[in-house]
Formats: C-alpha cells, sequence, structure tokens
C-alpha cells in the first residue's frame, strides 16, 4: 500500500512544481540591475514623492565613512554636473541627517576618455594645507562617479600630471581609481 501513497505524493509534488507560474526560456536574456545596493530599499524617505525621473547617486559623508544619498532630477546630469552637484554639498535634508563632505575649497573639472575613465583635474583654493580627510574626499569623487553607467573608472590629475592618491588600504596609486578602491570606507546600509 505505501507504493501507491509514494506515487501519489511524487505526482502531487510535480502538479505543484509545474504550476508554480515560472515559465522556460529557450534563449538567454538581458537582465537590468538596479544601480543601488541590493540591501538598500527601493527608495528612501528622502526622495520618495520627489520629481524627477532620473536618480543622481552621490556619495557623502558620515561619522568618517562614505554614505550614499539619492538625488531625483528631471534629466541624467552630465559628469560636470555630477561632481558640480557633489562638491556643493549636502542638502539640508542630507545635513539633517549629519551628511557632510570633505570636498571643501575644491574645484573640480571632468574629462571623460574613450575608455569610460573620468579625468577629474583638482584645484584647490589652499593647494598648501594638508588635510586630514584626504582619503575620504578622494573616496567621495571616485564612488560618486563610479555610481554612474557610463564611468568604470577615475583618473585624478593636478596641473595635468597623476596624482599619487591614497587608497583606503593606505597603499598609494598613480593609475585609475575604482569604487571598489575604497569598499572599507563604505558605512554599512
Amino acid at each position: 500500500m505505501r507504493s501507491p501513497r509514494r506515487l501519489a505524493g511524487v505526482l502531487l509534488v510535480g502538479i505543484l512544481v509545474s504550476s508554480c507560474g515560472v515559465s522556460t526560456q529557450s534563449e538567454p536574456h538581458a537582465v537590468e540591475l538596479p544601480r543601488r545596493p541590493l540591501t538598500e530599499p527601493r527608495a528612501s524617505a528622502a526622495t520618495e514623492g520627489r520629481a524627477g525621473g532620473v536618480a543622481e547617486v552621490l556619495c557623502m559623508v558620515r561619522d568618517n565613512r562614505l554614505v550614499e544619498t539619492v538625488r531625483r532630477l528631471d534629466a541624467p546630469p552630465t559628469p560636470q554636473e555630477h561632481i558640480d552637484h557633489l562638491v556643493a554639498g549636502p542638502t539640508q535634508p542630507e545635513r539633517d541627517r549629519a551628511m557632510t563632505t570633505a570636498l571643501v575649497g575644491s574645484s573640480l573639472e571632468v574629462r571623460m576618455a574613450g575608455d569610460a575613465t573620468a579625468q577629474v583635474e583638482i584645484t584647490e583654493a589652499d593647494e598648501g594645507s594638508a588635510r586630514s580627510d584626504e582619503t575620504l574626499a578622494y573616496a567621495q569623487i571616485v564612488c560618486t562617479l563610479t555610481s554612474r553607467a557610463d564611468v568604470a573608472s577615475v583618473l585624478l590629475l593636478r596641473d595635468g600630471d597623476r596624482l599619487e592618491v591614497p587608497r583606503a588600504d593606505g597603499s598609494l596609486s598613480r593609475g585609475p581609481l575604482y569604487g571598489s578602491d575604497y569598499t572599507a570606507l563604505i558605512a554599512p546600509a
């Protein structure tokens, strides 16, 4: 008698699995992934209900860590507009959430290279001053620009010469920088 029950159980499982509503496809297809961490809520209270269909990700600073904030725009910003928004610093609602910036007094000019590298010319108001938050400032630039689909890496320059830039681990680089170079500075979600 066990055999018919087992057969009935197998048939029931087969029927349930085949009717789960997931169709099969014979060809692979492209999947659009979100340009945000998958652990982050789809829309935050800061962006919900705001006008603009384009999300602009900016990396600000809170408690000596990078935090992402998303602003809504009507049109995609150019790389230069994106970096200008970063240099302008946090908005009042972002400041209310304890966000700051390490880019005070910096002027940044962005040029795109053909290989999806953003070349950023840095001019500081007082170039002789040493900054304790230098790594955070570079991380803000790199992580903000690499949040864009059209930027894979960032090359930082002063007077046309490559800068030797600290990564999050303290090592220095004259080469292109990636968002992954600053993962250790990103605040947990």
